[in-house]
């Protein structure tokens, strides 16, 4: 099932795709009193999925062509900072190394773990801004994101798929001067608008586990990156094993589990984004998210 959130007649609500996906069940249409997506999660973290898709399958009532309302990002205020993965896949750990002039000793013992603010998060087809008054060298950055279904706590690897809701894609957007400069990369990826989401959540049960997926990006159509999800260093059943022993993942949560190789500082020279670039981030069996530079 692929849940959204979308605009309609002005008012902003939660709703799962059809099965053919040329319709829009409005969650209260299948029985689920909520206002936002974020409630929404904390219902089906009660009742699980199956009841949905029960409704689902019959057809909801007050279905809405796709093509009459506009998709929003799946979770467009989460209710606390994204917890994001740094250099989770060994090439690009080799090419962040590059671009700082650092020796790389092609080991990564332990994950580096780092968090992102988001104010509200940027719609599919929505506009990139740049902040090319503040920023030198904007990166964009394809990366999976998991997001927890239900409060997770002391959660072993063998039990971690129970605690996912499903998967969505984000563009990190990176300042990469502000990045390094600060000797830390929280204000560097936490502007307003940097972080693109979406098109929607495709719930965990459409995939294998751990998920084994062809995660791409493109700069004006131009292939950037290009990779599996199986190459991830620390992968999902890892991350949420070991985040879960010391803090509790709340339902909601959503988890950016790091990019590939083939992002702009990683060439030679360097090829960072601009105003008017359109970035299309993809990962296999959940879509691709799109979106343009201002």
């Amino acid at each position: 099932m692929k849940l959204v959130t979308y605009l309609y007649e002005g008012m902003e609500a939660a709703g799962v795709l059809s099965p053919d996906g040329t319709r829009v069940y409005p969650a209260r249409a299948l029985g689920y009193v909520c206002e936002s997506m974020n409630e929404w999660i904390d219902l089906l973290a009660k009742e699980g999925l199956s009841g949905l898709r029960t409704a689902v399958e019959a057809g909801g009532e007050g279905e809405i062509p796709l093509e009459q309302v506009t998709l929003l990002a799946p979770i467009p205020e989460p209710k606390q900072d994204m917890i994001c993965l740094g250099i989770n896949y060994m090439a690009h750990a080799e090419e962040s190394a590059r671009y700082k002039n650092e020796a790389f000793g092609g080991e990564r013992p332990y994950a580096v773990y780092f968090s992102k603010r988001v104010g509200e998060a940027v719609r599919p087809n929505g506009t990139i801004d740049g902040h090319f008054d503040l920023v030198e060298r904007l990166d964009y950055e394809a990366e999976l994101a998991v997001v927890i279904g239900k409060d997770a706590k002391g959660v072993s690897e063998e039990r971690a798929a129970d605690y996912i809701l499903g998967y969505t894609i984000i563009n990190d957007v990176s300042a990469r001067v502000l990045q390094t400069r600060h000797k830390q990369w929280y204000f560097g990826k936490s502007l307003d608008g940097f972080t693109p989401m979406g098109p929607w959540i495709v719930t965990a049960d459409e995939f294998s586990f751990p998920p084994k997926l062809t995660i791409q990006s493109r700069v004006n159509g131009e292939l950037r990156q290009d990779s599996n999800t199986e190459l991830l260093i620390f992968g999902v059943p890892h991350i949420i094993r070991e985040l879960s022993q010391g803090m509790t993942l709340k339902a909601g949560t959503i988890i950016a589990t790091g990019t590939p190789a083939g992002v702009g500082m990683g060439f030679t020279p360097p090829r960072f984004l601009k105003s008017g670039d359109t970035v299309e981030c993809g990962i296999e069996g959940i879509g691709t998210l799109r979106n343009t530079v201002g």
